[in-house]
């Protein structure tokens, strides 16, 4: 099954390429299929929110360091006197230089080879790892918008092989709005089979179990909307960060109600489970409305309108 994309496209008028001057590009090459060559860039499509802490002395907040000591005699070593080396045996250690690792990367050109063009429905989403946002370099725009539409119309992704930091990746490349999106995949021989863990039978569902199941998904079943979801923890660390730098008392989000991870009675929790979300949306109507009367719906359509161009 296919992971879904709910990205909107860009808006009209809008290249990608003008993005380019924002961020520096971690690779840059050509995007090859068949005789065809686009020059490309990848650039990471991942943002790490945070936060960020550094470890401190509790005395004095003094920063602590992290230095790389040798094993045998505690001695500080320096990048220019560490080597890499595999170990065969206990404590025994074939040493590989740069120039071992650049003969094993198989290409050394700074190309993305397309192989093959296949359903995206048929690839497995365990495969899927880290997606990065291709644009085009100089001269490539014309050539980057034809594969992209080109793609769009075939419903199909790109399934490529590249060179990155001496690693060969497997990668899939697909289309989403405006953009033509990388992303790297694992080797087949890098994923565990199902084969090798146990899981319950089929035959151990009870009909009227899957029943009462089904009705609790349909209850809430909903559409995908990213903005929806949002990182609770990350926010509550931010507002004690910043209620401490104030001297106040945090407002956090409330933790929702611990779950005993022991089912004693599953029929009555999925019986118990039916109502709830009208129930949690009926009250969140009902705070809504004490707080009182919503704002002018002029002003509340302008700030849509700035969060959508945003």
């Amino acid at each position: 099954m296919r992971r879904l994309h709910t990205q909107a496209a860009s808006p009209a008028g809008t290249c990608v390429a003008k993005t380019r001057h924002m961020a520096r590009a971690l690779w840059s090459g050509s995007l090859s299929f068949g005789l065809v060559n686009i020059p490309i860039e990848i650039h990471t499509a991942v943002r790490d929110k945070g936060p960020r802490f550094r470890l401190l002395r509790k005395t004095d907040k003094s920063r602590i360091q992290f230095r790389r000591v040798a094993e045998e005699d505690g001695e500080v070593v320096e990048w220019a006197d560490i080597v890499k080396g595999f170990e065969y045996a206990k404590g025994q250690y074939i040493v590989l230089t740069p120039e071992d690792f650049e003969k094993a990367a198989v290409k050394k050109d700074r190309v993305i080879d397309i192989q093959d063009f296949v359903l995206s429905e048929e690839i497995d989403d365990r495969f899927f790892e880290k997606p990065y946002y291709l644009l085009p370099g100089k001269g490539g725009a014309k050539a980057y918008a034809l594969l992209r539409e080109a793609i769009k119309k075939s419903g199909r992704l790109g399934i490529a092989k590249f060179v990155l930091r001496t690693k060969q990746r497997l990668a899939a490349i697909e289309a989403i709005g405006d953009a033509l999106v990388l992303s790297t995949m694992r080797f087949r021989d890098e994923l565990a089979r199902l084969e090798e863990f146990e899981f319950p039978a089929a035959e151990e569902v009870r009909q009227r179990d899957l029943q009462l199941a089904q009705r609790l998904i349909e209850e809430f079943a909903s559409d995908w909307d990213a903005e929806k979801y949002t990182d609770d923890y990350r926010q509550n660390i931010m507002r004690i960060v910043e209620a401490k730098r104030a001297r106040m008392k945090p407002d956090l989000e409330r933790p929702s109600d611990p779950q005993s991870a022991q089912v004693i009675d599953l029929m009555e929790r999925l019986r118990k489970s039916l109502g709830t979300r009208r129930a949690d949306t009926a009250k969140a109507a009902k705070a809504a409305k004490a707080k009182g009367p919503r704002k002018p719906a002029r002003k509340t359509a302008a700030r849509k309108t700035k969060r959508k161009a945003a």
